[in-house]
């Protein structure tokens, strides 16, 4: 709320002036937070970069923090939330947060619940930007045509000059792990949605990467037969969460949720029980390589890899080795990850009650 508020105005960039400022730079500052942390970035052409992290760093260092942008910001949080409720995509979304991540950090909602953000005014903020925006919590990442000694001296003359604060990261445990369960939210709808997650590996462990193939091994599998063969949805597949803490998943939409879920089940014992073709293994990886490194080529994809490199490892040269431990994936591998951590999946179910027998969804 309050960096989406700093955009409104800063000490040295009143509201008019900053919007001007800019629309004539051709520059961005995005605001996205996320379960481990929130990004705030830019986007500018390097012959306009020492203007645009003028107003970045003054929108860290010195909001305004009006009432009324404040009022005006969290009225549309809030309208945001509410809405939520209205799209069954959403509502499911938030359901198998809630139950799949009780008692952990990340069961705290993101984008806040209404009485969160209600209770927050501009004093609130101006307290919290005096006590946290200080330079303990901050990892800065960047990306393009710019030498690391500009980037020195624009910070040292901005971001150094914030309290130092005493913070250090520390990685949340794991999800927790207990028995299958469903929330069933009853809705009128034309389709079913069904979403459910389980614990994963640490970020930091062998595993990791593992899960990640074994996932998209089996978003293949079930979109081949569900979506392809079946035709039972026009979307299958199964999540995986990369957080420090990570979780996979499954995720559907369906007329027919029983039939549905049988084949689903089906899909996740044969790569529990069975082993990879080592050559069908390597050609998965090759091409999952070739389509993550298609979405990871912008230069924020990228900036994003290397902080979740030194966050979660220690180290973002470690980022360098993704794709030979991609690589060293064996199907013993896959195997071992499908037993150890698909299962005990936490469901949500928006839609009609009577079409789904609980008893298959409860036995992930």
């Amino acid at each position: 709320l309050l960096l989406e508020v700093s955009e409104r105005a800063t000490k040295n960039y009143p509201k008019a002036t900053l919007r001007h400022k800019m629309s004539m730079l051709g520059s961005e500052i995005d605001a996205a937070p996320s379960a481990d942390w929130t990004m705030f970035g830019v986007h500018a052409t390097t012959e306009v970069f020492d203007s645009t992290w003028a107003i970045f760093a003054d929108r860290l260092m010195n909001p305004t923090l009006d009432p009324d942008d404040v009022a005006l910001i969290k009225n549309q949080f809030l309208s945001a939330i509410r809405q939520q409720r209205d799209d069954p995509d959403a509502l499911a979304e938030y359901l198998a947060d809630s139950i799949a991540f009780s008692g952990h950090p990340y069961a705290i909602p993101v984008i806040g619940t209404e009485a969160s953000i209600a209770s927050l005014d501009a004093k609130a903020l101006r307290d919290y930007q005096a006590s946290q925006f200080v330079k303990s919590r901050m990892l800065l990442v960047v990306v393009g045509n710019v030498d690391r000694a500009h980037v020195e001296r624009l910070v040292r003359s901005t971001l150094a000059k914030m309290p130092a604060g005493n913070y250090s990261w520390t990685a949340p445990p794991r999800l927790p792990q207990g028995k299958s369960a469903v929330a069933i939210e009853q809705r009128s709808l034309p389709t079913n949605y069904i979403v459910g997650y389980y614990s994963g590996p640490l970020a930091n462990t062998a595993d990791y990467q593992a899960l990640r193939i074994a996932t998209s091994v089996l978003t293949g599998r079930m979109f081949a037969e569900i979506r392809s063969r079946q035709n039972l949805t026009y979307d299958v597949h199964a999540p995986f969460l990369d957080r420090a803490a990570s979780a996979g998943g499954l995720y559907v939409t369906t007329t027919s949720p029983d039939t549905t879920l049988k084949l689903m089940y089906t899909a996740v014992k044969e790569l529990q029980e069975g082993l990879l073709d080592p050559d069908g293994l390597d050609r998965l990886e090759q091409q999952f390589l070739t389509e993550y490194f298609l979405d990871n080529e912008t230069n924020d994809a990228q900036a994003d890899f290397l902080a979740r490199s030194e966050l979660y490892r220690g180290d973002y040269n470690l980022a360098e080795k993704f794709v030979d431990e991609l690589r060293s994936v064996t199907p013993e591998a896959v195997q071992r990850v499908a037993r150890t951590y698909m299962k005990g999946i936490r469901f949500a179910y928006v839609g009609d009650p009577s079409k789904l027998h609980v008893d298959l969804i409860t036995r992930f």
